[in-house]
């Protein structure tokens, strides 16, 4: 492989714009307010369907903020990264070995289905050292670059490729725009992961993601040895978000304590997937601050103090 110094972060996403448009595995990875200046051209990406990667270590803003530990751009990973109609695959690793996994199959994912994926890391893992095991291989499933990639014309038998996201025709756009939505029906069907952590007999579940849900389940443990009744939910990939996992909670569960580093961005995804039928709290550390294990177990016996 080959690594490369961009001068700029609006250089590197051009740079893996056309590396991906070669059907290669690229990726590029900055954080925070370096990924808000790629969101011009990760547009470009999608509406030309690149397989590209990128990896946002988030830090904490708004702003230049600060480079601790933060999940503050959930909503822009998972709504807005970028402008038009277009969705992207978002894994949230929790632990560097997860990363490290997490970052092969977004490789997979990709090239499978020709989108952008991000793998949206903070802090925590960008500051921490832990072992790891590299896995081998990949999947099978790829697409053939020789079939819609530039540089393929003597396989294609001189046929050319081009690979565009400008439609001056609003009804040729609509077409492509059509195509781009049924390929993410099509992932959301297929590709939601999700983790559940004791939640069957669970009267209080806690939903987190990332690092923040590595704390939630040292909290859940401890409550438990108590003899608290508490679970934890935590979406592998926010999106697509795996709302039925959540909607599965509602017969059984009593109430959902939402832990976020931000200020609650995942809630309008939680409320979604129990379709507004369990109550949903929301304790949330921000500016660089982590949430504790000690915080969380309290924020989970004031819940049960209400339910008794």
């Amino acid at each position: 492989g080959v690594y490369l110094q961009a001068e700029s972060e609006v250089a590197a996403s051009n740079m893996v714009l056309g590396g991906g448009a070669t059907g290669e595995r690229v990726m590029t990875s900055s954080s925070s307010p370096g990924i808000s200046l790629m969101s011009e051209t990760i547009s470009y990406i999608a509406g030309q369907e690149l397989p590209v990667v990128i990896v946002n270590v988030v830090r904490a803003g708004p702003g230049l903020g600060g480079i601790l530990p933060s999940q503050s751009d959930y909503n822009q990973a998972t709504c807005g990264l970028g402008h038009g109609d277009f969705n992207l695959i978002v894994f949230a690793p929790a632990s560097l070995q997860e990363t490290v996994n997490m970052v092969q199959k977004a490789f997979d994912l990709a090239q499978i289905y020709r989108i952008p994926v991000m793998v949206l890391c903070d802090g925590v893992i960008g500051q921490i050292m832990e072992a790891v095991e590299i896995p081998e291989g990949h999947s099978k499933n790829l697409s053939k670059p020789e079939e819609w990639a530039c540089g393929y014309m003597r396989e294609r038998g001189g046929k050319r490729v081009i690979l565009r996201s400008l439609f001056l025709d609003p009804e040729e756009l609509e077409a492509h725009n059509r195509k781009l939505e049924a390929k993410w029906h099509e992932i959301e069907s297929k590709e939601t992961s999700c983790e559940k952590y004791l939640t069957e007999d669970a009267d209080v579940v806690i939903s987190a993601f990332g690092t923040v849900a590595r704390i939630a389940r040292s909290a859940v443990d401890s409550l438990r040895s108590e003899g608290y009744k508490v679970g934890l939910i935590r979406p592998l990939l926010v999106s697509p978000f795996p709302y039925k996992d959540f909607e599965n909670l509602v017969p059984t569960c009593k109430h959902i304590l939402d832990v976020e580093m931000n200020w609650g961005q995942m809630l309008r995804d939680v409320n979604r997937g129990v379709k507004y039928k369990l109550p949903v709290s929301f304790y949330g550390r921000s500016g660089g601050m982590c949430p504790g294990v000690a915080e969380i177990e309290e924020e989970c016996r004031k819940i049960f103090a209400e339910l008794s």
